[in-house]
């Protein structure tokens, strides 16, 4: 009797937890909201836009979940994301967004090019929530090439369409406040929606999903907190303004295993443009980017010229940029206000470079100096270590008479170029174990530099009648540990009255038939040890 009871005991401790794991997989199941069930076809017959916004509202009221898109074809207009939601794009899932502006109103609040506006509605937008994500093996394609038409095209400058007459309506505060400097894609007021914009959200996460053909911007998070993009193939091939990947003002941002080839620059790190930006004063910081592939774009990584709220804390590591016009790009302008500081870019290749490997440039829009105020940007603590590239220019730095480019470093470096480094207004510099192959040139060339650390700098290419490092005006020179390559003619020339305090020790100039070169201008004592 007794073992009656024990066997009774346990087929009902059986049945009960045959009962629990039930209800935890009914439970499951209930978290997937399949678009098909609320009426989105697989054949893109029909906009599917209504169906998908039914499936993340009743996801949305059960708490959260997962609204997933099984492998067909899908056409919608805008998707508008509510907090705890996944969308998921299975494989051979493909979602085309239609290309029916109207399909994008109303106008929402949005961000483009760094100014705070109300414009077309992104394809992807989220408002203020949180723990999203939009992920897969799927496809999502933003059928850009009607935007890109509009926006670029006659018509756009010769009409004057609803879309632009809207526009205005809802931004007269925003032009009004720009003007007289109105920028001229903002006074048009045709402004093309960014990919996915997540605005104000906390907890993005955006994986695995290949996108192509984006009307303007392709990954753009704005003001968010805590943002991973990752395993992201993004396409946009000979568009105009389809930057992949641009976090602004976000903060804990984390780029990675990311491929990319776009008709702008690959990953573009902004924070907002000149006054609505520094009103805004939401920096870009502690960003991460690192295993990533970017092949056609303006730049690799580019910093600006958006970043009129700061740019802080940012590593870039371990990527291959093949094909871009610049490698690592930080640009800015008078006006623009704002700091870039504490960067650091680590383990880069570089390949077919068409203009510079490394560009710093502070006149990225040509300007007259002026007094130093909330207008004046900031470069300063930025750090380059263990490159190599194949370029056009080893690298551009050029800093503004008023406030020059301060506190670089480049560490550990291999560039074959057509031509060095170009390094202007600038103070505390510094090159450690550089070498620079240069087909014409010097390998650094320096005007108007203090203190400027030379160390183990080299070309393996020397040129006759070429110094391999050639500094005008330049103040506080240390240059050390050089073994200059056999062949070469001059290795330091110093050019300017403004040039003094320069000192050469611990050199190894065997191979070299003229260690250096003063002009008549330089009236300073040169030392050599």
């Amino acid at each position: 009797m007794k073992q009656n009871g024990i066997l009774r005991n346990l087929k009902s401790l059986a049945f009960g937890l045959l009962l629990l794991l039930a209800s935890s997989t009914a439970s499951v199941a209930q978290q997937y909201y399949n678009v098909v069930k609320y009426g989105a076809r697989r054949d893109s017959s029909k906009l599917a836009t209504q169906a998908i916004a039914k499936a993340i509202d009743a996801a949305s009221k059960a708490g959260g979940g997962t609204v997933y898109f099984p492998a067909g074809k899908y056409k919608t207009g805008p998707i508008h994301l509510k907090s705890n939601i996944t969308i998921d794009i299975d494989a051979g899932a493909e979602i085309y967004f239609s290309n029916n502006f109207d399909d994008y109103l109303p106008m929402v609040q949005s961000r483009y090019e760094g100014v705070d506006v109300i414009n077309f509605s992104p394809l992807f937008y989220a408002y203020k929530v949180e723990n999203i994500t939009i992920k897969g093996r799927g496809l999502i394609d933003g059928q850009g090439k009607k935007w890109w038409a509009f926006a670029e095209g006659k018509s756009r400058r010769e009409n004057e369409s609803k879309w632009q007459k809207e526009f205005r309506r809802l931004n007269p505060e925003v032009l009004n406040s720009l003007k007289p400097d109105v920028p001229g894609v903002m006074e048009r007021a045709f402004l093309r929606p960014p990919f996915i914009q997540p605005m104000y959200c906390k907890n993005v996460l955006i994986e695995g999903i290949t996108i192509r053909n984006s009307p303007f911007w392709t990954v753009n998070p704005e003001f968010c907190e805590n943002v991973t993009v990752t395993g992201v193939t993004i396409n946009n091939p000979k568009s105009p303004n389809t930057d992949g990947i641009n976090p602004e003002s976000c903060k804990y941002v984390h780029i990675s295993n990311c491929h990319i080839s776009v008709g702008d620059d690959c990953i573009t790190i902004k924070s907002g443009k000149d006054g609505p930006g520094r009103k805004m004063a939401a920096p870009a910081e502690n960003y991460t980017i690192t295993n990533c592939t970017m092949l056609s774009g303006h730049g690799g990584v580019v910093i600006g010229s958006e970043m009129s709220g700061d740019v802080k804390k940012i590593t870039i590591s371990n990527c291959i940029f093949d094909g871009t016009d610049r490698g690592i790009r930080i640009k800015t302008a008078r006006g623009r206000g704002g700091v870039v500081e504490e960067i650091r870019v680590d383990n880069i290749v570089m390949k077919n470079i068409r203009e510079q490997a490394i560009v710093l440039d502070m006149q990225y829009a040509k300007s007259q100096p002026e007094p130093i105020t909330e207008r004046t940007p900031r470069f300063r603590n930025i750090h380059f270590s263990n490159i190599t590239a194949e370029t056009n220019q080893a690298g551009y730095l050029n800093g503004l008479e008023e406030m020059p480019i301060e506190n670089v470093t480049f560490n550990n470096m291999n560039l074959n170029a057509k031509t060095g480094f170009t390094v202007k207004q600038a103070q505390n510099i510094e090159f450690h174990n550089v070498q620079v192959n240069a087909a014409t040139g010097p390998a650094v060339r320096a005007e108007n530099v203090k203190t400027l650390l030379l160390d183990g700098v080299r070309t393996l290419a020397p040129k006759a009648a070429t110094a391999t490092i050639d500094l005008t005006n330049a103040e506080d020179v240390f240059v050390y540990n050089s073994f200059p390559a056999a062949g070469t003619e001059t290795f330091l020339k110093l050019n300017g009255d403004k040039t003094k305090n320069v000192v050469l020790r611990n050199n190894n100039f065997k191979y070299v038939k003229a260690p250096l070169k003063k002009e008549d201008a330089v009236k300073e004592q040169v030392v050599v040890d």
